[in-house]
């Protein structure tokens, strides 16, 4: 019987991707369900070629063309975000790949009926992990993780008791300003930014790896994924992103998993868990690597780390008001409003002057977050007069 799959933002690379794989091997996946943000004219393309069943745009605006597009073939179509959490429906497995917050709704839908959850959305673990991590487990659900990072740590733990490891190790590329002073950070252009050196990503996470922030979102992600404290999750700089994460135990013995910067392998783990399936991913060539460097990660010239480790000790709110800050932040560093440093210091001031009370539901989720929006952009005004 084949595994039935709905894909949350299928127009996005993550989508892309797993269609890919899910296309090489017609035979092991079903599509039931594809949803994008706006991009009508893909998401029939996509709905057409796969035959799913259903077609969610999330932009209200773009339904009747989408339903022109897909008029004559056999696929419902819906819109609207409350359209989006009815993509689950029916699924064995739900990729669930929306960037932003509007993937929280969604992927807590997912956790609620009990389905395999594969996470590539940071943002719903970042500032709603207790509430996902709970639901899935009241109802029997699984999360694998898709970002590189964590689907490396889930892999390196399959058998191990959490009570034996004593440290996970998050890589981290160090983005194009590694060895860039702190004066050259100050004066990086949204350009510079967004080409990363290894892996090819949408602009704002490119930012994000830029400033580390990935790095910061990733350690309050496995928080939540692994159930360990902050104390014993550690993050090392690793420039040739080689090794996707390191687990070490309690014996001082570690597990590393390696790979090509390729999210099709992370993605075919998830789709085919707890077996595998083969990926066109290239192979690693150890001797041709020669050699791989570590070094800690310098928290003066890139204080977001720092930050996302204090939001995650601090627990409660504190994690949404910083992602939801720094989402703000590096929307205006895009659009040349603020400088690239600017970005920490909007978050630090998010998260200094912004007191909640932790969330219990995702509507509390998603209030601490338009609060937070509205107060960042207002402050970066201020600060910007």
């Amino acid at each position: 019987m084949r595994r039935k799959i709905a894909i949350l933002g299928a127009t996005g690379s993550i989508g892309k991707s797993t269609l890919d794989l899910i296309e090489r091997n017609p035979e092991r996946f079903e599509v039931t369900a594809v949803t994008a943000a706006s991009n009508v004219d893909t998401l029939a393309d996509i709905a057409r070629r796969t035959q799913a069943r259903l077609a969610v745009i999330a932009d209200e605006n773009r339904l009747v063309e989408l339903r022109q597009l897909l008029a004559g073939n056999d696929c419902r179509v819906a819109g609207g975000k409350d359209a989006l959490i009815e993509a689950v429906d029916g699924a064995d497995l739900v990729i669930a790949a929306i960037v932003g917050c509007a993937g929280r709704r969604p992927v807590m839908a997912a956790g609620e009926a009990g389905r395999t959850g594969a996470l590539a959305n940071k943002e719903a673990l970042v500032t709603a992990g207790a509430l996902m991590t709970d639901a899935a487990a009241a109802s029997g659900a699984t999360l694998i993780p898709v970002d590189s990072e964590h689907n490396a740590i889930f892999q390196c733990l399959a058998g191990s008791r959490a009570e034996d490891v004593s440290r996970i190790i998050l890589p981290a590329r160090g983005g194009p300003f590694r060895t860039a002073s702190a004066e050259g950070i100050r004066a990086a252009t949204p350009a510079q930014a967004v080409a990363h050196p290894n892996w090819s990503m949408g602009a704002k996470i490119s930012v994000d790896s830029a400033t580390l922030m990935n790095k910061g979102l990733e350690l309050i992600e496995a928080h939540f994924l692994f159930g360990l404290p902050s104390r014993l999750l550690d993050v090392v700089v690793h420039p040739q992103s080689v090794i996707h994460s390191l687990v070490e135990f309690i014996d001082g013995s570690m597990l590393a998993q390696l790979g090509s910067p390729d999210m099709r392998i992370p993605i075919a783990y998830a789709l085919a868990w707890p077996e595998r399936l083969p990926t066109p991913a290239h192979r690693l060539d150890l001797a041709a690597i020669g050699r791989l460097d570590f070094e800690a990660p310098d928290v003066q010239r890139f204080p977001a780390l720092k930050l996302a480790r204090e939001a995650l000790e601090a627990g409660g709110a504190a994690p949404i008001v910083l992602n939801a800050a720094n989402e703000v932040s590096v929307a205006s560093f895009l659009a040349g409003e603020i400088r690239l440093s600017d970005i920490a210091i909007s978050v630090e001031e998010a998260l200094q002057s912004t007191q909640f009370d932790a969330p219990r539901s995702i509507s509390d989720v998603l209030e601490i977050d338009r609060v937070t929006r509205a107060r960042a952009q207002a402050m970066m005004k201020a600060n910007c007069s």
